[in-house]
């Protein structure tokens, strides 16, 4: 699959291990929802044997910090 896509991600994909305010949250990839908005293609720098992969809406604060 090649991806040409030149848009910015609408969204962060993080890892999730732990709960409540002792989580600690792992920014492993971004996602770009489908044309039809019906899904989301994924590009993620690592794949986590543990946790939970969450996917967050990206706010413009985390693409001025470069997050």
């Amino acid at each position: 699959m090649k991806h040409t896509r030149t848009t910015p991600p609408s969204h962060v994909v993080f890892v999730v291990e732990g709960e409540g305010d002792s989580a600690h949250w792992t920014r492993i990839g971004a996602a770009w929802p489908h044309d039809d908005g019906e899904g989301f293609n994924l590009k993620l720098a690592c794949m986590p044997l543990d946790g939970r992969v969450v996917i967050r809406k990206l706010k413009p604060k985390d693409m001025e910090a470069g997050r």
